[in-house]
């Protein structure tokens, strides 16, 4: 983590929040008990997500400790603070990606729509087919546009083209190229590629390759959409187009987004949760609430720029 070592002056003598310190935070962090009340944020109605405990280890590093959120459905959730506490390791954990990390362990619970995704039996390629996942960096295929769309909905079965399929009188060009326009309307990128659908997607601008990114993971019909910082390595106008975007989306579809853009967070969330030292969720509530009023000192000394 990289903390500002000149802001140590910044550390609260507030004695009852320090009586019991649950942990000594990193130089130039204010030292503070977190209390459960800042991070009990209940949501209204039946969450579409909710994690219960969540622990997770990367071999002896203990990167997330003891989480638990609920996250609304046909909203954007917002996870913030700085490199290193724990916001993507959360983020994956919501569709298993920490699967794929060898050293990794996780403990506790994720439901999605009711059931327990870390439960022996989860099919992943159904669930990641629901959560769907939008990178840091654009990470096209290097197919044509038309056939970044259509990769999904090809492999899990949902769309027949090719030889066989026109043999047997099963080709389903229309409605490919239905979802390829749909798909490409939701992610703000029809208008600018509609004529030239089979060129490679390689040849994108950084931002047009990151609406197609969402585009295509839009192709499977997830419910779920997690974002790992899905803007930063965009210029400001390719920003302002995917921040647009996200806000559409959230009229159909619940996404969280990792963000180290606090003016993001606050400009396209509806609630924010913020990650400090060592894996910790220190408090989450509305987005107004933690950027106007927040509970916790170190929160307060993050929003304003005294460390991370």
């Amino acid at each position: 983590m990289n903390i500002d070592t000149a802001t140590e002056e910044s550390q609260t003598t507030d004695t009852d929040q320090t009586a019991e310190t649950a942990t000594v935070t990193t130089s130039g962090e204010s030292v503070e008990e977190t209390r459960d009340a800042w991070t009990d944020y209940r949501v209204a109605g039946t969450p579409i997500m909710s994690a219960e405990d969540l622990n997770v280890y990367y071999g002896d590093d203990h990167a997330l400790k003891d989480i638990s959120m609920e996250i609304p459905e046909k909203s954007v959730t917002a996870l913030i603070g700085p490199s290193g506490c724990g916001k993507s390791t959360y983020l994956r954990c919501l569709n298993r990606m920490n699967d794929r990390i060898k050293a990794a362990r996780v403990e506790g619970s994720v439901e999605f729509d009711g059931q327990n995704i870390y439960q022996p039996g989860t099919n992943l390629v159904e669930l990641r087919k629901r959560v769907g996942m939008v990178f840091q960096e654009p990470n096209p295929f290097p197919k044509s546009i038309r056939d970044n769309i259509a990769y999904g909905p090809r492999k899990h079965g949902e769309i027949n083209r090719g030889l066989v399929a026109r043999m047997l009188g099963r080709d389903e060009k229309d409605k490919e190229d239905e979802l390829v326009e749909r798909c490409l309307r939701q992610a703000a990128l029809w208008d600018e590629v509609k004529d030239r659908l089979d060129d490679n997607a390689l040849g994108l601008s950084g931002g047009q390759q990151q609406r197609l990114c969402i585009a295509r993971a839009l192709a499977t019909d997830p419910e779920v959409l997690l974002m790992d910082e899905p803007a930063s390595a965009l210029d400001p106008i390719a920003t302002s187009k995917i921040e647009d975007l996200i806000e559409e989306l959230a009229e159909d579809y619940t996404v969280v987004v990792v963000t180290h853009n606090m003016q993001q967070a606050a400009r396209i969330s509806d609630q924010t949760a913020v990650f400090l030292t060592g894996g910790e969720l220190v408090e989450y509530d509305d987005t107004e609430k933690i950027f106007e009023n927040p509970e916790s000192q170190r929160v307060e000394d993050y929003i304003t720029g005294k460390f991370g």
